[in-house]
């Protein structure tokens, strides 16, 4: 009988499978992206773009945000729950950070005279608007699952203290966190 348990115990939990699955599809996503982008870069017209600071504070505010989803994790583990309720909503509140600066970096590149989209776009600035605003779309998918996990913390008495949902965010968060940073990398190297 202790051997059955044992053996349950080490299963994956079915939603986190399905988030691995999901972030398997999604790196798969991104590599063709910035495959293709090196495809792309080789063509004469290509234009080579400095991205602005604005790229850089939000590197800032992401990787903050990974280190409080990360103490929220162990709050909520521990059943600190004001101390949980404080962190994951700073990090909801910096990923919304991270996006605004994405936006302000976007809006920086426009006003330098390079157009994103339309006819009198170059295939690097629309590379640069596919790549990372489906980065920035990923992170607000992940703003809102932080905000759900804000709104339960506040709504509901805690009976059972079940990790799952808190732990599927982090991982998540974490993987968008690490995403941006290779990303940003890519980007500074094939310029």
């Amino acid at each position: 009988m202790e051997l059955t348990s044992t053996k349950h115990n080490q299963r994956i939990h079915p939603h986190k499978f399905t988030l691995w699955i999901a972030i398997a599809s999604i790196c798969m996503m991104f590599a063709g992206l910035t495959s293709a982008y090196i495809v792309k870069s080789n063509q004469d017209n290509f234009l080579e773009i400095s991205l602005p600071n604005y790229f850089w504070y939000s590197t800032i505010a992401i990787v903050l945000s990974s280190i409080t989803i990360h103490l929220a994790t162990k709050a909520f583990k521990a059943r600190e729950r004001n101390k949980y309720k404080l962190l994951i909503s700073l990090t909801a509140f910096l990923g919304i950070v991270f996006a605004s600066l994405q936006v302000m970096g976007f809006v920086n590149i426009e006003n330098h005279g390079i157009s994103l989209i339309g006819n009198n776009s170059n295939a690097a600035a629309s590379f640069l608007l596919v790549i990372i605003g489906l980065h920035a779309l990923h992170v607000l998918g992940g703003v809102i699952a932080l905000l759900v996990m804000f709104i339960l913390s506040f709504s509901q008495k805690i009976k059972s203290y079940n990790s799952i949902p808190i732990e599927n965010v982090s991982i998540y968060w974490h993987f968008v966190d690490i995403l941006w940073i290779y990303l940003l990398i890519f980007l500074i190297w094939i310029r």
